[in-house]
């Protein structure tokens, strides 16, 4: 069984989507992020940046084993299931670990902080944050002609279907709450519609569904998600 700490976003769907691809056993443990659920210390263990998602997998033939960051998660499940990543990735000069590694860095270091900045004044900001709006949508623009680019000539990211399209696929999926129209990236598109079909996605996307709350907490009435400076975080003496 795996404990999965888990909130509606699209990074909690990440994780989602793949303990559903792979049909592992999981225990949602729903965080309740406008309340603090991520400062509690039982969860900074496991989590020390307090961020979701996490997982600990209590099915390892030792003791439970904990991962955070949603990269190092999927890596993680993809080697656990031996499903969705290349065959030959465990050799560490392979062209192939290098792709994946290459994308799956491209995502957490690139799109998914992009977006979720997007995100953050689009559905959060204080009103009058132009400067700061722009910048983002721009960037997340040009994320979206990168994979535009890569998709050219394949239907995904590595040719075939793996955890690099799981993990980039929610921030593309929510594209139009975003501001963004898709209709400039054709093939991201595509990709986008064929991803969003797969019932492992769908189930994915619809975990605690109504416990999803864009909008109901902004920077100026929830300084829990919106001011962090790591004195949450800080250890007792």
């Amino acid at each position: 069984m795996i404990d999965f700490y888990y909130a509606p976003t699209p990074n909690g769907w990440k994780v989602a989507v793949m303990l559903e691809e792979c049909g592992f056993a999981y225990n949602t443990i729903l965080m309740r992020l406008s309340e603090g659920d991520q400062f509690s210390p039982g969860f900074l263990a496991i989590s020390p940046g307090g961020k979701i998602p996490a997982i600990v997998d209590h099915d390892t033939g030792g003791g439970p084993v904990s991962v955070f960051e949603s990269g190092a998660i999927l890596l993680y499940l993809a080697e656990k299931a031996g499903r969705f990543a290349p065959p030959d990735t465990s050799v560490v000069s392979s062209p192939a670990r290098k792709e994946l590694m290459e994308w799956l860095f491209w995502q957490v270091g690139n799109q998914g902080p992009m977006a979720g900045q997007l995100s953050h004044f689009v559905n959060y900001a204080p009103k009058g944050q132009e400067y700061g709006s722009a910048r983002y949508k721009n960037e997340y623009k040009r994320c979206l002609m990168v994979l535009e680019t890569r998709l050219l000539d394949r239907d995904y990211i590595l040719g075939d279907y793996s955890i690099v399209d799981i993990i980039g696929f929610p921030w593309v999926f929510i594209a139009k709450p975003l501001g963004v129209d898709l209709s400039d990236y054709p093939r991201v598109s595509t990709w986008r519609a064929a991803i969003k079909t797969r019932p492992a996605v769908r189930r994915a996307i619809d975990l605690y569904k109504d416990k999803q709350n864009r909008g109901a907490h902004t920077a100026e009435n929830n300084p829990l998600l919106f001011h962090q400076d790591g004195s949450q975080m800080k250890p007792d003496e």
